[in-house]
């Protein structure tokens, strides 16, 4: 089984103690890197060289491999296709980027707490205040988005181990379907949580400007 809904592995690794703002920075900067390259070998260097980033991070290779596993069909898939419509060697490049990103937004999530990550995007989206953003809130979603990736891959693991024990594990459709019942649903409590963090932000505001001693009289 994968590290459950949590996903936070605690360590005090190297990779631990990056501050999440640096790391959401490198996941950021390093999947728009990896979408521009064409060329399968510098790719398969970047999924050595994150490959390597979680042995430094001591993630278990049984939560690693729980993660890559539910990838692995869609990946398949996904070379197949562009095999067909374009050639080996594009669908090569498609499979690495996406398992690049993947791979990333999954180590993020493993050694990187959710409220570091809010925090940082927080920081980082504050200026934004001034256009009448509401940072807390695309903070707050952001974040999510970026477990939800990782998360999904675990929706899918457990999908296809009740599947297969029903023996309908090669059936797509019959895959295909709870996952997107699981996927939407789980996209319903992210939106459910930016909406309390809001609703609770917006009370402590309106607690902050009562007076804290009553009518003066």
């Amino acid at each position: 089984m994968t590290a459950g809904v949590g996903l936070y592995q605690p360590g005090r690794t190297p990779v631990h103690r990056v501050p999440a703002g640096y790391k959401l920075l490198a996941v950021f900067g390093g999947g728009s890197v990896v979408l521009l390259v064409d060329d399968p070998v510098p790719l398969a260097v970047a999924v050595s060289c994150v490959g390597v980033l979680y042995g430094v991070a001591r993630i278990p290779w049984r939560v690693a491999l729980a993660h890559a596993r539910p990838v692995v069909p869609v990946l398949a898939l996904l070379w197949a296709a562009q095999w067909a419509t374009a050639g080996v060697e594009v669908a090569t490049v498609a499979v690495l980027r996406l398992f690049t990103v993947v791979l990333l937004a999954t180590l993020l999530t493993l050694t990187t707490r959710v409220s570091e990550m809010v925090a940082a995007l927080e920081a980082a989206l504050r200026p934004l205040r001034h256009l009448g953003v509401r940072t807390e809130r695309l903070s707050l979603a952001i974040s999510m988005t970026l477990r939800f990736i990782p998360l999904l891959t675990e929706v899918v693991a457990q999908v296809r181990e009740a599947q297969r024990a029903r023996g309908l594990d090669r059936n797509l459709l019959a895959l295909a379907v709870p996952v997107l019942v699981r996927a939407l649903h789980t996209a319903e409590q992210v939106a459910e949580a930016i909406d309390a963090r809001s609703h609770g932000q917006r009370g402590v505001r309106a607690s902050d400007s009562e007076p804290a001693g009553g009518d003066i009289k």
